[in-house]
């Protein structure tokens, strides 16, 4: 075990792939993982099986979403337990029960025009109000928007545009919506967190970031955590630089720094992570962080390889 982080927030890895993985069951990219009110675990991922359901020891419960998805990109859960899945490859989201039962869909039909600001030109993420039903969805790789939709699927409005100023985006790439209704975007190539109120309204945003691709709160307690998947920000000829990225960060919901878990550059030992994609928390204060992986980090002869998709960060108490 390798410890990371600081002060009271201290985790234990191992660097392995998570996850007790049966013969016919890889990851080959982990794009999203989300964890529901009973600690079960939902990988969201680019391999044999789309979603694959575990409990918090690793082992698989369910597998489904064969034939269904063109792209796996992100996956959150409900206040009822539905789950969403957006497919950035047909720009769809989708509505499941736990068990992959298809409940809804937000479908464009085609794709928007790109930077056009209409849904939807490969979304990311969704998040869900808890107390409204309303829907947020990031539509970020082709668009450079956050689109609300009501509990029936009626879009009610969309915000945003292409830039780096408040309000503006650089890939919206994952969103949460705390108790109290503010909505925190994950603004990954802008480097940074922005807050918004329900009606899109900019109310703030936390700079000295890494390139944050995912975002997730606490599930439990008064005054939740913001946990932070971040990307590393240097570049070819810097590799070794050190607190760049790639890493988890532990936030209040004021934007205040509360721990780094890691400090190294991408790499295979322990302690180390390659692009964190999705990050959740379950009710014991665990991170589970997915990683897409599937790449060349070598010569540019050797074949693709599955480097890391899945870790845990076991917190330490006491």
């Amino acid at each position: 075990m390798v410890e990371l982080g600081s002060g009271d927030y201290v985790y234990e890895t191992t660097g392995e792939d998570w996850g007790n993985l049966q013969d016919d069951a890889t990851y080959k990219e982990a794009t999203a993982v989300a964890v529901d009110a009973h600690d079960n675990v939902f990988v969201f991922n680019r391999g044999t099986h789309p979603m694959i359901v575990f409990n918090a020891d690793g082992d698989i419960l369910d597998t489904w979403g064969h034939g269904v998805f063109a792209n796996p990109h992100g996956v959150s859960i409900g206040p009822d337990g539905s789950v969403y899945c957006v497919d950035n490859g047909d720009h769809t989201v989708r509505k499941f029960t736990p068990k992959g039962v298809l409940m809804a869909e937000l479908k464009a039909g085609h794709p928007a025009p790109a930077m056009s600001g209409d849904p939807f030109n490969r979304p990311c993420h969704l998040a869900v109000d808890k107390n409204t039903g309303n829907m947020f969805v990031a539509d970020g790789y082709s668009n450079a928007r956050v689109h609300k939709y009501d509990p029936e699927g009626r879009l009610l409005m969309s915000w945003g545009e292409s830039g780096t100023g408040p309000g503006q985006f650089n890939i919206v790439h994952n969103v949460i919506v705390d108790d109290d209704g503010f909505v925190y975007i994950a603004d990954r190539e802008n480097q940074r967190v922005q807050v918004f109120d329900t009606d899109g309204k900019f109310v703030t945003q936390w700079n000295d970031m890494s390139r944050v691709a995912a975002i997730c709160m606490d599930p439990t307690g008064d005054d939740p955590l913001v946990y932070l998947g971040e990307y590393f920000c240097g570049i070819g000829s810097n590799t070794m630089g050190t607190n760049l990225g790639p890493r988890v960060s532990v936030m209040d919901r004021q934007g205040n720094l509360l721990a780094r878990v890691g400090t190294d550059p991408f790499g295979d030992e322990p302690g180390r992570f390659y692009s964190p994609h999705g990050i959740a928390v379950d009710s014991k204060g665990d991170i589970y962080v997915a990683e897409v992986s599937w790449s060349d980090y070598g010569s540019s002869m050797d074949p693709p390889r599955q480097l890391r998709s899945m870790q845990k960060l076991v917190r330490k108490r006491g």
